[in-house]
C-alpha cells in the first residue's frame, strides 16, 4: 500500500481557496497560488501541466485529476474535487 504523502490534500485546498473568491480560475492564477501557497514540486508540476486559460471549477478539476492519476500520484497526494 502506497503512503500519503503530508501534502495530501495541499491541492484540495488550493482549489477551494482559489474558487472562494472567483468561479473561474486562470491557469496563471492556479500555478501563481500554487508557488506562493509554498506547494511541492510535484504539486506545482501537476498545476502547469494544466493548458493555459480560464476554468469552471469542474473543468479544472477534471485537468488536474488526469495529471495526477496519469503520474500515479492519486494515493499520494489524493484527487481534486
Amino acid at each position: 500500500m502506497i503512503e500519503p504523502a503530508p501534502e495530501f490534500g495541499d491541492l484540495q485546498r488550493l482549489v477551494d481557496m482559489l474558487f472562494q473568491r472567483s468561479s473561474r480560475v486562470s491557469q496563471i492564477d492556479l500555478i501563481l497560488s500554487a508557488e506562493q501557497h509554498d506547494l511541492c514540486e510535484d504539486l506545482i508540476e501537476i498545476c502547469r501541466l494544466v493548458p493555459a486559460g480560464t476554468y469552471t471549477r469542474r473543468r479544472l478539476v477534471d485537468k488536474m485529476n488526469a495529471s495526477i492519476v496519469g503520474h500515479g500520484w492519486s494515493q499520494v497526494y489524493g484527487l481534486v474535487d
